[in-house]
């Protein structure tokens, strides 16, 4: 045999700590910069006047041939390449932004189909992939675009643009489709906050313009969240998205149509399964309260909807459900608290009686809120609360006594009478556990005797 057949396949050597080095590869990859379309030879632009050089007349010739040129994407995880050139579309750049930021009559409409050609060339390309089994955007860095120096130029002309007087969305929607979107919103997934931060920005700008985009803008938005929750669980840009979710739903109409309803209790309610919750729950539970504040019925589906996927291990989640749940009890009108109260308070005496003290903590801290106290004392003849047992906790002690003291003088009648049920549970309770450790050393006395049997050391 040789000595190739007998010589094991390599394997990679298993690394104890792991989680460190993904962090080092993370370290390295944060580097790297998405793919763009490689031209394979240096660039050479020939340079042109400013445009301040030139008579009015000829400005707008000059700008188009100025957009023109900017479609040259460079490379720039070769950092020695083209580096004249490269100085040279960055300054074009920011003279271009500078141009429609001040000038007038530039924006003819041969204009229109080069400034969104420009702007696609350099926006739109292939992300780099994200390694979604290791990645921890909580802990680990995002990939930064190594080409953001003309990227972030880009999409300050693009907004300077779309926001300009002499912008015309009749013109513009030729150019500015659903094909368009579709690739913008795919830009999301970007691991670089500040891309995701101008995209925002963008298409908030088109959604407010281009009225006929926006069911389709709603849609896609749609289908990303349900792709986010029910296949991948990874999606950079969800934050983001909801936080144009609030603006869109805070100019619905009233009554508030069926498709907006159905996206409310089958996407947003669904958003909060997802583990990295914590990346967008402030966003989301914005978008939730808005939806409430439109119209007050929703509020049952909504809270029973959180009820239904209340974190059952997860202490950290379930003070962000909690904090939530109080933004959502504050605007809540009170026939609409009184359809929820018992399953709400059966959840919010389980969250009391929690052995973690951050969640007992968070919810004793509903009853410093006076508008929650308020329903609640409207209310005094439910039994709300029933709390077999009480976090040691020092502070939660004092938030315990607080509100029992509250309840005491809210209505005594009540008090006393869950005060006394109270008791007898626990004298019920202590006199099973006696007897339950009474059985039980009955039972190891037995097992001890027929042990002895068995052995012979004692007579059957």
């Amino acid at each position: 045999m040789s000595s190739a057949a007998t010589t094991p396949p390599s394997v990679d050597k298993v690394d104890g700590f792991s989680r460190k080095s993904v962090r080092k590869a993370k370290q390295k990859r944060s580097q790297s910069s998405s793919q763009f379309r490689s031209q394979g030879k240096p660039i050479e632009l020939t340079p042109l006047p400013l445009l301040k050089d030139v008579s009015a007349q000829e400005q707008p010739e000059l700008f188009l041939k100025k957009l023109q040129q900017c479609c040259a994407v460079f490379d720039f995880m070769d950092t020695l390449s083209d580096l004249k050139m490269k100085e040279y579309k960055r300054s074009t750049l920011n003279e271009l932004v500078d141009y429609v930021t001040v000038s007038r009559g530039y924006l003819t409409e041969q204009a229109y189909p080069e400034v969104v050609k420009m702007v696609s060339y350099n926006i739109f390309r292939t992300l780099p992939p994200s390694d979604s089994n290791e990645f921890d955007p909580e802990e680990d860095e995002p990939t930064l675009e190594a080409s953001w120096p003309h990227l972030q130029l880009v999409y300050e002309f693009f907004i300077r643009f779309l926001e300009s007087q002499e912008f015309q969305p009749s013109i513009a929607k030729k150019y500015i489709d659903q094909k368009f979107v579709l690739q913008l919103l795919e830009l999301f997934d970007s691991e670089d906050p500040r891309e995701r931060d101008y995209l925002k920005t963008v298409l908030h700008r088109i959604y407010g313009k281009f009225l006929g985009l926006r069911a389709f803008i709603r849609k896609q938005i749609n289908n990303i969240f349900l792709r986010f929750v029910y296949e991948t669980e990874h999606f950079n840009g969800v934050a983001e998205l909801l936080e144009i979710l609030g603006s869109i739903i805070n100019g619905f109409a009233l009554p508030l149509k069926a498709e907006h309803k159905q996206f409310l209790v089958k996407v947003l309610i669904p958003l909060h399964t997802v583990r990295s919750l914590s990346l967008f729950h402030a966003q989301l539970a914005y978008c939730i309260v808005q939806f409430l504040e439109k119209d007050p019925a929703l509020t049952e589906p909504v809270i029973r909807g959180l009820l239904k996927f209340w974190p059952k291990t997860c202490s950290q989640k379930e003070v962000m459900f909690l904090g939530e749940l109080e933004e959502i009890l504050d605007v809540i009108e009170p026939t609409q608290f009184v359809k929820i109260l018992d399953p709400l308070f059966k959840q919010i005496s389980k969250c009391v009686s929690s052995p973690h003290f951050q969640v007992a903590e968070r919810v004793l801290y509903y009853w410093n809120n006076e508008y929650i106290m308020s329903l609640i004392e409207e209310n005094s003849n439910v039994k709300f609360l029933s709390t077999p047992h009480c976090n040691p906790e020092m502070a939660i002690v004092a938030l315990v006594y607080n509100v029992l003291k509250a309840f005491m003088e809210m209505n005594s009648t009540l008090f006393d009478e869950l005060t006394s049920t109270y008791k007898s549970d626990r004298q019920k309770e202590k006199k099973k556990e006696k007897e339950r450790e009474e059985l039980w050393k009955r039972l190891e006395d037995l097992e001890l005797k027929r042990s002895l049997q068995s052995d012979g050391i004692i007579p059957t």
